[in-house]
């Protein structure tokens, strides 16, 4: 089953996604729902309400909870990326002005905090301690990627474990919770929600690499930015990290200079990476390693026990690695 399948599948259910979501920008400050009609308007796959939907589908469960812990995780993940825009200083988010270059830092901030604390505030609403840890347990890893990674802007020391926890914060640990309470409100075992949750890690750690992977290799535009922008703002992922490991001592230093210097940033710059790219076909054998997550990430659910039904799961795992370069 391919994405759009999916998405066609499950389109009702997430325009009642997306109307829980605008819900949660309610507020007497105008400006919330304001801006926050501004965000929901600019689109989105809505991967993490998929993820949970199709969680809770896996056990035939179908209780309406699930569309409103569906648009709490999405809240959760736009409050991420609101903030994310105003510390990378973003001009784009998805084509669109982001919020930040339409309103005030000041603003957009507050409005972020606003929907994180609002969205908290229902899920504490379902009455469901396990549904609270695994929300928690979730942003704080969001707050500590965030922060890992921009401890290491434009250090070309970083090494491929600090990489692997920066990208288990930044997207593994809310497609995590996303599988992990779609388990939990579908009534699954202790061992069914673990498995679950260690899915959505492996899944949404392949999908950020996969992102990051296609900053160098996408058609230019498709993903609503430049080609190379993780490398202009120092952001040093997978594709780069091998480069260096694979690179001779001459091109390190080289590499260190581009990474190191506004001088050598740059189309300039930018084309001696793509050069070493190809000469060490870095791009492909980071792209095994986004599979290679995959095939954990279905491992993990093998040994399910019952009538579950796991293919659209799946389907969305193996999304990650088929989207259009």
């Amino acid at each position: 089953m391919d994405f759009s399948s999916i998405y066609k599948e499950y389109e009702t259910e997430l325009r009642s996604v997306e109307q829980s979501l605008l819900s949660l920008f309610e507020s007497d400050a105008t400006l919330i729902p304001t801006i926050g009609q501004y965000i929901v308007r600019g689109g989105g796959k809505r991967i993490r309400p998929l993820f949970l939907l199709a969680s809770t589908d896996s056990f035939g469960y179908s209780g309406k909870d699930r569309i409103e812990l569906a648009g709490i995780i999405e809240a959760i993940h736009t409050a991420s990326l609101v903030h994310d825009d105003v510390v990378d200083s973003a001009e784009k988010r998805r084509g669109q002005a982001s919020a930040n270059s339409l309103w005030s830092n000041q603003i957009v901030v507050l409005m972020g905090d606003f929907l994180y604390s609002n969205a908290l505030k229902h899920a504490v609403d379902q009455k469901n301690q396990a549904i609270m840890e695994h929300l928690s347990r979730a942003t704080t890893k969001m707050t500590e990627g965030e922060l890992l990674q921009l401890s290491r802007v434009a250090d070309p020391n970083i090494s491929e474990d600090e990489y692997l926890n920066i990208i288990a914060g930044k997207t593994g640990a809310l497609i995590s919770a996303a599988c992990s309470i779609g388990a939990i409100i579908s009534g699954a075992s202790d061992d069914q929600i673990e498995a679950f949750a260690s899915f959505g890690m492996k899944t949404g750690m392949a999908f950020q690499m996969a992102d990051d992977i296609l900053d160098y290799a996408a058609e230019e535009g498709a993903l609503g930015k430049k080609l190379g922008k993780d490398l202009d703002e120092g952001k040093l992922t997978l594709p780069i990290i091998e480069l260096l490991a694979a690179a001779n001592n001459s091109e390190v230093m080289e590499l260190k200079k581009i990474i190191g210097s506004e001088e050598f940033n740059g189309q300039e710059g930018l084309d001696k990476v793509f050069d070493l790219f190809d000469k060490y076909d870095t791009i492909n054998k980071s792209m095994e390693k986004a599979a290679s997550l995959i095939d954990e990430a279905k491992s993990a659910l093998q040994n399910m026990n019952g009538n579950i039904n796991l293919d659209v799961l799946c389907s969305l795992a193996d999304f990650a690695l088929t989207r259009s370069k």
